[in-house]
């Protein structure tokens, strides 16, 4: 278990995380036709090409999904006992094919769980930075994660 328990944490607390991932092509694809996004600017290079990016832009379902589990393994691996929400999911820049991705995760709030005293509610800010240290992906996660155990 790498995760942290709630008594772990403090507001503040910030974690650069140390897995990098290039997102290639076959991510792209992968995720665009496995939930039938049928939009060109993800699978048609030619389409792609007559667009302001001038490329195709990988599917932000990706980068969503690729920050949050780059998060995981210093955040809530065996402590989490419910992820409760995603918010304020924003992508500034957009991210291309070849781009290496890092992200970084803050406590932004803390509260103990009304309803199970074993348990505490933690929100983390999370920021994916490509190579060129643009953000391109950012969202809030409210997990429900265990208390130590006495």
């Amino acid at each position: 278990m790498s995760g942290r328990y709630f008594e772990d944490w403090s507001v503040g607390d910030t974690v650069a995380h140390p897995i990098r991932r290039t997102v290639t092509e076959a991510d792209n694809l992968l995720i665009t036709t496995l939930t039938h996004n049928p939009q060109p600017l993800h699978l048609d290079a030619e389409y792609a090409k007559g667009t302001e990016f001038g490329q195709i832009v990988v599917n932000g379902t990706f980068t969503f999904a690729l920050m949050v589990g780059i998060s995981v393994a210093e955040t809530t691996l065996g402590t989490l006992i419910a992820n409760l929400g995603y918010d304020a999911v924003k992508m500034p820049k957009p991210v291309f094919i070849g781009d290496t991705l890092r992200v970084e995760s803050e406590v932004i709030d803390l509260r103990a769980s009304g309803s199970r005293p074993e348990a505490g509610i933690v929100t983390f800010a999370h920021r994916a930075i490509n190579q060129r240290d643009e953000i391109v992906c950012t969202c809030t996660r409210t997990a429900m994660i265990q208390r130590r155990p006495q």
